[in-house]
């Protein structure tokens, strides 16, 4: 393959990672997929119908015999190390790893675990949503945000012409640290076991909007340039999103599976502690959201 036309494997079929397989396919560039549980086809559907992408998902890295240009990981964060026969398997030192993935530690999280490639971090602003019989149901149009790198453009060239747009972002770090400012806010589904609707209450914006100020201080003491007007614009798309929309962190709590409350709401507990700010809203949601997962009881 050229570096025009890379080849591309895909770790973990789930809602993210079926969207990118399917818009791969929709275009001839059908990418080899890999995950926990075989699969003979995976499918995405969205209001103008369905698209089918031909398996079988791979469930053994042993049995892998080819390396690639481009691997996309969409496993979460609490599966990264279960990943890692795979980026073992896939990758070569030349290997561009993009991480699809919530959260802001993308690099430390899958670096020690690849050839030594570079690992791009990417952000994801599109709600897909895994039905019980594994389909996925596509919401809106998919995009997604990569910081201004040469192995960014690998990226663009595999999705291009695809449903899924890509834009390069000078300063990522305020683009991912806005989309973790989003991530944490939707952590109170978790608690409440309520969807979108729920910020229709004023409490809730209330405590949303106090929420979010306090991650905002954190994001400013790491650098990163976030302006006073971002709290209430977060909680404005809050509001313009539908009664029942979901979270993947709300699925998986209702599914009993293991959260990313570490790097969606976690992560700010521990930054704001090693700048020696306060945050006291992190202190109580934080232990909330850990017990929510991990237990015991």
């Amino acid at each position: 393959m050229t570096s025009q036309d890379p080849n591309v494997a895909l770790v973990g079929p789930g809602a993210i990672g079926t969207t990118v397989a399917a818009a791969l396919h929709e275009v001839g560039r059908t990418p080899t997929i890999c995950g926990r549980t075989a699969h003979g086809r995976l499918e995405l559907r969205d209001d103008d119908g369905c698209v089918v992408v031909p398996g079988p998902v791979r469930i053994d890295p042993t049995e892998v015999n080819d390396t690639f240009d481009l691997v996309f990981v969409a496993v979460k964060s609490t599966q990264v190390e279960a990943a890692a026969p795979w980026l073992s398997a896939l990758c070569t030192a030349k290997t561009v790893v993009c991480v699809l993935q919530n959260g802001i530690e993308q690099r430390s999280l899958v670096e020690p675990l690849v050839a030594g490639g570079p690992v791009l971090p990417a952000v994801v602003w599109f709600p897909a949503q895994r039905g019980p019989d594994a389909s996925v149901w596509l919401r809106s149009e998919p995009r997604l945000s990569l910081p201004d790198t040469a192995a960014a453009n690998v990226v663009l060239a595999a999705l291009r012409g695809t449903r899924v747009s890509v834009d390069v972002a000078a300063d990522f770090a305020s683009v991912a640290w806005r989309k973790l400012l989003q991530n944490a806010v939707a952590g109170l589904q978790v608690l409440t076991g309520r969807r979108a609707g729920m910020f229709a209450r004023t409490d809730i914006t209330a405590l949303s909007l106090a929420y979010l100020k306090e991650c905002v201080a954190v994001a400013r003491a790491e650098g990163v340039s976030l302006g006073d007007e971002v709290p209430q614009e977060i909680v404005d798309k809050f509001h313009a999103l539908p009664a029942d929309m979901g979270t993947s962190i709300l699925a998986d709590r209702e599914a009993g599976r293991r959260l990313e409350w570490d790097s969606r709401n976690g992560v700010v507990q521990r930054l704001g502690r090693s700048h020696g700010i306060p945050t006291p809203i992190s202190d109580l949601l934080v232990p909330l959201l850990a017990a929510a997962s991990d237990g015991p009881g």
